[in-house]
């Protein structure tokens, strides 16, 4: 039975005192029921020659195993993890048939040796394809076989708790993650589609590079996996799911060789020549096959490859290899019969058609059919790891022979994988081999880039740079698809500019669309715009705020100049006429005039002039609470007083017309008692409001668009108006009284100049009101429009009612005599009789004289 199972599996087979097990995918996966398939020339028999080749050059050195030798026991694999199971089992079986003869003795008195005695595998080189690997070294675990593969490269192979006896030359695809994402970065790269083959190689290695790449802020587009058993229509919809991210140029491929090259050759039908950057991991490579007949859909591409030296002697080895002679690998026939495209005569059907092309042994493998496999230097690296470790253990263990000694004879799997992870060497092409706690190699790649050559118009693969821990690109090698220099671009938005956050769109997280922030925002974060609060104004840049300077109306800005001026002249002018009636207070002019309400009212007018510069002045608790109690208080005297002068004639003129009696509260004292108590009520609503809001500053931004920060007095500009209702009635009453006394002799002409004061006044204030308000957003015209409006109010009242008696003082003393300034006037009154009859029968004249707010009646009959 066991004979018959070792004979039906074929196997390339040396002998040797240790023999070394070996797995390649000497032809593809089969389909359907059959494992295998067509020949696997580069990936199976080349790797596997390639390992035949460094056992014989390590039993031609005699620095290594001296007086050993090495042998092999090679399978094909056929790519499927499960044949290669079963074929691994030829390796262990001499465990399961291991018997201890020990207490047997043949009849003659000699030792009992077994007749059947399968040969012991010491450790295995391979397999190629991670899938492979991962099944076998379960089973290699349980008998502590050690286990170095030259091509499989999961990062899952890594966990020594499942896979304690696996190591490797090549490195794990978290570095070849790591190496792709670097390149992603460089072309600036920052929305991507990946496509993986199922399975532990492509499934785990799109995974680290998804998660190297989210660390990174580069966005997965489209996520597709290829299954196992792909067909024409799998590629085309794998195609249709990448054309449904457009933006997505860039397309990151982790897969197998098979599926690398149906995804190119469905390209090619979707004739999406240079639509794509295709950048593809290790199992790409180099190889030819996926760019076969699809020259245009690959142009451009970047793949990686593990960094390897090609082995000039094996080079020169294999070219020289000839299936007459090379009997020790039993596949060699097939494959020279793939790589000539030819047939052995023996192979051929009798009744084949006489166009087949028979295959003679003279053919050669010359440069242009062959160019090293790029895994050649890992197989020749982990036959030497494992001779290396044979050797120092043969040296610690037997130091005193060159033979095969006992101890070597049943080597401990578990002692001898410490050797082997141990070990550290610079093979002979200088490349240096060392594994760390996990198995695993150093991880260098070669970047290379599928172009077509500028000279020879030949498309080929381009070394344009190496990675080993960074990434060192020589961009200027690179040829894009369609023989361009320009890098393409492949994300989903542009980036924002300054001063604009990304608004995710809805269901893709990787695409947005720019938002500008508000003038008084900075960038927070790419997502979000805040505030910079009162008092700060965001840089230009909109990476952060500075604290704005506050501003206030100053004494040299021209806005203050001009109503300055304008409060100074009407100031001078007011001294000038308290002056003036000063020296002239007994005389008829200033006497008629009132003195005490003149007095009263030129001390407003004053006051107001003033407050042009509390105004004006830098706000703070007392200049706040002085402009909000004087603007209203100096109001309230001037209008008080006019009011109770125009009140005052009209009461006279009232009460004359009706009788000769002299009418109530027309005295001095009765006139400046009725002008304080009206004053009065305009400062208890005063003193009420700075109860009730207390005086004191605030920052005031008028518009949040402008970097403008104001100092302002803490009420608001309504209830500043508020506070002015009062004055405003004052004046429509005065404006009554003067309506109402327009019509008075022509004599009593200063409530004509009252009336005109009061018309100019109220056009002032309707024009102030809109002003005022419109001019919210800029505080300083704001201010010079209430100073401005102010004084005019105040001038209007000085100059209508003060001019006058000025200019006679001043320019016409003549008429400054009691004769002139007597106002008077005769009223013609009809007489009716007391009989009811109407008889004229006699006239009246009645004499009004005011005269120092004297009333005198005189009558006289004509």
């Amino acid at each position: 039975m066991p004979n018959r199972t070792t004979k039906s599996i074929k196997s390339a087979f040396i002998a040797g005192d240790i023999i070394l097990g070996g797995l390649f995918p000497v032809h593809h996966k089969g389909v359907g029921e059959q494992p295998c398939g067509e020949i696997n020339p580069d990936r199976g028999i080349e790797r596997l020659e390639a390992m035949l080749f460094t056992i014989d050059e390590i039993n031609n050195n005699n620095n290594i195993l001296p007086g050993i030798t090495i042998g092999a026991s090679l399978y094909d694999t056929c790519a499927r993890g499960t044949y290669a199971l079963e074929q691994s089992l030829e390796f262990i079986r001499a465990s399961f048939y291991s018997l201890d003869t020990s207490e047997f003795v043949c009849s003659d008195g000699s030792q009992a040796k077994a007749k059947f005695s399968p040969t012991k595998v010491t450790g295995v080189v391979g397999g190629s394809y991670s899938t492979v690997s991962m099944q076998v070294a379960n089973l290699l675990r349980l008998f502590k076989l050690p286990q170095v593969s030259y091509a499989s490269t999961s990062a899952s192979l890594s966990d020594k708790t499942r896979y304690d006896y696996f190591l490797r030359t090549v490195p794990p695809d978290t570095l070849q993650a790591r190496a792709l994402v670097d390149i992603v970065q460089e072309f600036n790269w920052t929305y991507v589609s990946t496509v993986s083959s199922e399975g532990e190689y492509g499934s785990s290695g799109i995974d680290y590079f998804q998660r190297e790449a989210r660390a990174k802020n580069i966005c997965i587009a489209a996520n597709v996996k290829i299954p196992a058993k792909s067909t024409n229509s799998t590629f085309d919809r794998t195609i249709r799911d990448l054309l449904e991210k457009p933006e997505a140029k860039v397309v990151i491929v982790f897969v197998r060789i098979e599926d690398a090259k149906g995804l190119l050759d469905a390209a090619t039908r979707f004739n999406l020549s240079g639509k794509h950057v295709w950048v593809a991991s290790d199992a790409w490579g180099r190889q030819d096959k996926p760019v076969k007949d699809n020259l245009l859909a690959g142009q451009g591409a970047i793949t990686l490859e593990l960094q390897s030296t090609p082995i000039k002697t094996f080079e020169n080895y294999f070219r020289n290899l000839n299936p007459r002679t090379n009997i020790r690998n039993p596949w060699f026939r097939e494959y020279w019969e793939a790589v000539n495209k030819c047939s052995w005569r023996e192979n051929t059907n009798k009744h084949a058609t006489r166009n087949i092309r028979y295959c003679t042994g003279a053919e050669k493998l010359n440069r242009k059919i062959h160019q090293q496999e790029g895994k050649v230097q890992f197989i020749y690296d982990a036959v030497y790891a494992l001779a290396i470790a044979l050797d120092k253990m043969q040296r610690s263990l037997c130091p005193n022979t060159t033979k095969l000694c006992p101890e070597m004879e049943r080597i401990d799997g578990e002692h001898f994988k410490d050797f082997l992870l141990n070990v550290s060497f610079n093979d002979n092409y200088g490349a240096h081999v060392q594994f760390d706690k996990n198995g695993d190699a150093l991880g260098r790649y070669t970047i290379m880039n599928y172009q077509r050559n500028r000279t020879t118009r030949h498309y080929e693969y381009q070394e344009i740079g190496r990675w080993s821990k960074t990434l060192n690109l020589d961009h200027s090698k690179i040829i894009w698809a369609g023989g361009t220099d320009k890098i393409p671009t492949s994300r989903c938005s542009e980036p924002c500019k300054e001063g604009e956050i990304k608004n995710m769109r809805q269901g893709d997280p990787c695409c947005w669309i720019c938002t500008k922030c508000q003038p008084w925002e900075y960038v927070k974060d790419e997502r979000t715009c805040e505030s910079c609060g009162t008092g700060g104004w965001p840089y230009d840049n909109k990476t952060g705020c500075y604290s704005l300077v506050i501003e206030h109306m100053t004494w040299t800005s021209i806005y203050a100049i001009v109503p300055m001026c304008l409060a100074a002249v009407g100031i001078m002018c007011t001294n000038f006429v308290i002056l003036l009636f000063i020296l002239y207070n007994n005389t008829p002019v200033v006497m008629a005039s009132g003195r005490e309400l003149s007095y009263m009212l030129l001390c407003g007018c004053l006051f107001c002039y003033l407050m042009t510069f509390v105004l004006l002045a830098m706000p703070s608790v007392i200049v706040c609470a002085l402009q909000r109690f004087g603007v209203g208080f100096g109001f309230s005297i001037i209008y008080s007083a006019l009011l109770t002068k125009t009140n005052r004639i009209s009461r006279i003129f009232e009460s004359a017309r009706r009788s000769a009696k002299r009418p109530p509260f027309i005295s001095p004292k009765s006139q400046i008692l009725l002008a304080l108590i009206l004053i009065s009520i305009q400062i208890l609503f005063t003193a009420v409001w700075l109860l009730i809001e207390t005086p004191g500053i605030r920052l005031h931004i008028p518009d949040e668009r402008k970097p403008l920060i104001i100092l302002k007095c803490k009420s608001d500009d309504i209830s500043f108006l508020v506070s002015l209702v009062y004055n405003m009635l004052l004046i429509i009453i005065c404006t009554v009284y003067a309506v109402k006394t327009r019509k008075i002799p022509e004599n009593f002409n200063e409530s004509k100049f009252i009336g005109f004061a009061m018309y100019t006044t109220c056009i002032i204030w309707l024009a102030f009101v809109p002003i005022y308000f419109g001019t919210l957003n800029s505080f300083k015209i704001q201010i010079t429009t209430l100073c401005v409006s102010i004084s005019l109010s105040a001038s209007v009242a000085l100059l209508c009612l003060f001019f006058p008696k000025v200019y006679v003082i001043v320019f016409q003393p003549q008429k400054n005599v009691r004769k002139l300034t007597m106002n008077s006037a005769s009223y013609k009154m009809a007489q009716t009789g007391t009989t009811g009859t109407t008889n004229n029968y006699g006239k009246k004249s009645i004499l009004i004289e005011i005269c120092h707010c004297t009333v005198f009646l005189s009558a006289s009959v004509p």
